[in-house]
């Protein structure tokens, strides 16, 4: 179940950004990586991936751009959101 809600996710993302930032479908597949995510290792490992202490800037950016998606503002929240992802993973 997580990797087919990891795989639509992305689809939703790739197809959000293909459609010129769409902020309904970024959201919903921001919401459904994020689901998948939480299925495929687990809350707690989840939760302690993204709220470790040197990783907590990567998360407040990754979140924020999230939130300001969800606030229908897709190109400053995917931009958020790729800093952050690029300071959780680097």
């Amino acid at each position: 179940i997580g990797v087919g809600l990891v795989g639509f996710g992305l689809f939703f993302l790739l197809f959000g950004i293909l459609l010129y930032f769409d902020s309904v479908l970024l959201a919903f597949g921001n919401l459904l990586f994020l689901t998948g995510l939480v299925f495929i290792i687990g809350f707690r490992r989840t939760f302690t991936f993204f709220f470790q202490r040197p990783k907590l800037k990567g998360t407040s950016f990754f979140f924020g751009g999230l939130v300001v998606v969800l606030m229908r503002w897709p190109i400053l929240g995917m931009l958020l959101e790729a800093y952050g992802f690029i300071s959780l993973f680097r």
